[in-house]
Order: C-alpha cells, then structure tokens, then sequence
C-alpha cells in the first residue's frame, strides 16, 4: 500500500517565514565566504558570486514556476524549454572551464552524456515524452554532466599547468602530445567522478535524495521510490562517467584549453 500523500506546505509553507529563513541563510553564506575569503585569490569574489546566485535562483525559479504549466501542455515548448536548459548549462560549464573562445566545447561532453540516456529512456517507453516527467529527468541529467564536466575540465587542465615538465618528458619518451597529455590530466580529471560515486554507495544510509523524497511525498510506495531512485543514480553514473571521458578527450587534443596551454 503506498504512503499517504503529505500536502506540500506541510514540509515547507510558502509565507513570510520562508522567505525571511531563506534570506538570513543566504545572508551567513555570504558573510562566512567573504570573512573566510573562500576564493582562489582570498579575495571576496565567491561571496558576491554567492550572493547572485542566491538571488539569481530566486528569480529564476519564479519565473520557471509561472511558466511550467504550460510548457508541460505543448510539446513545441518543451523541446524549447529543454534546449534552453542543455544552452545554459553549455555556456555555464565551459565558461568555468576556460575564459576563450574555446568554451563552445563543453557543448560535447554534456551532450554525448545525456542524449544517449534519454533517448534510450524515450525509445524504451520507461519514460514518456510529456514534460512533467521529461523536464525533471532530463533536468537532474544534465546538471550532473554540467558538474563533472567543470570538475575534470577545470582539473585536467590545472594539472597541465603545474606539470608541464612532465608532458614534455612524455614527449622525449616518443609518446605523442595527445597521449603525454591524457597521463598527466587523468588521474585529476578522474576525480570528477567522486562526488557521484559516494552519493550512490551512501545512499540510504547518509542522505535520502530529492528523488526518493519526491515520490514518497507524491504518495508513491517505499519500493517505487527506491526503484526511482536507484534509477536517477545509476543513470547519473553512465551520463557523468562518458562526459569525463570525452572532456579528457578534448583536453589532450588541445580543443579545450586556456590561453597558451594549447602549445
């Protein structure tokens, strides 16, 4: 027998009081970032990044509110609205990446991750093409090839930096400049993989995610949350391990790189 469903302003009413929560919060993370200077350059630059983000979310999930109903009603907005989701999340991780022109490269990984998943899911029927199901599945999808895309780019890179020594004596060796480079970048860009890898072996036992909340408060059974769940993660590990792959690719092809660390 499934759970009886909770009303959702019995978790979190949206009144006064959330609002004023949410913004001391968003207050104490700025503040903490700023005394701390939690930056590269112990400036205050992450806790003003902080503090756009916060309001920047606000603003951007109001909007996302009004306009979901509809979207979710016509499939020409859909295919739309997830256009708009895979562009964002392009120019959001390849910016982090590299400040050139190169950036327009993160378009790859993300999307050699995410479109095979869910195509196959579409193809398959386990899920159907209608936006309440395909906005959020596609959504999680690509947000974790967005972060591990970052991780391994910003990280590969990094490490050719500090280690150049290391490539050119992979190329006195007679390696080539794109194997002396995957040598150096793999082992720090693999690490991008972490984050997801200890999510999906605590699960259940550190955190229940959003997923599995999600269906029990929708009145789903223990088991089909879990079911769900367990989906939504092993999903993740296929996207976020094939956009590490290719983001490695790049790199030691030199298609992605900052200013002079193509040569």
């Amino acid at each position: 027998m499934p759970l009886p469903a909770l009303a959702a302003s019995a978790l979190l009413p949206v009144n006064v009081t959330l609002g004023a929560v949410l913004a001391v919060l968003l207050v104490v993370a700025v503040a903490v970032a700023a005394f701390a200077r939690l930056a590269p350059d112990a400036g205050r630059g992450r806790a003003r990044e902080i503090a756009v983000a916060g309001v920047r979310a606000a603003l951007q999930l109001a909007a996302v509110s009004l306009l979901i109903g509809w979207v979710v009603r016509h499939v020409p907005a859909l295919l739309g609205f997830l256009l708009l989701m895979y562009a964002v999340a392009v120019r959001t991780a390849g910016r982090r990446i590299t400040p050139n022109s190169t950036w327009w490269w993160a378009a790859l990984p993300i999307a050699a991750g995410v479109a095979p998943v869910v195509a196959a899911l579409l193809l398959t029927g386990l899920v159907p093409v209608k936006g309440i199901t395909l906005i959020p599945v596609t959504g999680i999808l690509i947000g974790g090839a967005l972060t591990v895309t970052v991780l391994a780019g910003r990280r590969a890179l990094d490490e050719l930096h500090t280690r150049r020594g290391e490539v050119e004596a992979g190329l006195a060796l007679g390696l080539t400049d794109a194997e002396a480079r995957l040598e150096v970048a793999r082992p720090a860009a693999s690490d991008a993989l972490l984050p997801g890898l200890d999510q999906t072996r605590t699960v259940g036992l550190v955190t229940l995610p959003g997923a599995f909340v999600g269906m029990l408060l929708g009145g789903a059974s223990p088991v089909q949350a879990g079911a769900v769940q367990l989906f939504v993660l092993v999903a993740l590990l296929a996207v976020q391990a094939v956009a590490v792959a290719v983001v490695l690719e790049l790199v030691a092809r030199g298609r992605l790189h900052r200013d002079g660390s193509r040569s």
